[in-house]
């Protein structure tokens, strides 16, 4: 028997075991990491673009992501609005 509190608790706990089991990853290829590494080192500015790039991919998803929220925001709004007439009846 499911009760209602069991999809509550499994996300509880998965989120609990990933905070409790945290360890350090690298999260770039070895070419992109060698290639910001060495780019520091010799004054390049490819290093600079690498991060802007990755700052650009990482917006996009959050723009889209407002931008339907934003939209699902205004048809909510419109469609439970209450009509009042000039004599200050509710319709």
């Amino acid at each position: 028997m499911i009760s209602k509190w069991t999809p509550f608790l499994v996300i509880l706990a998965v989120a609990m075991l990933s905070i409790l089991c945290y360890t350090d990853v690298s999260a770039q290829c070895a070419m992109c990491s060698l290639n910001a590494e060495n780019s520091a080192a010799n004054g390049n500015t490819q290093g600079k673009g690498l991060n802007d790039g990755i700052l650009f991919l990482l917006a996009i998803p959050y723009l889209i992501a407002i931008g339907i929220g934003f939209l699902w925001y205004k048809k909510y709004r419109k469609n439970n609005s209450k009509k009042v007439s000039p004599f200050g009846e509710q319709i």
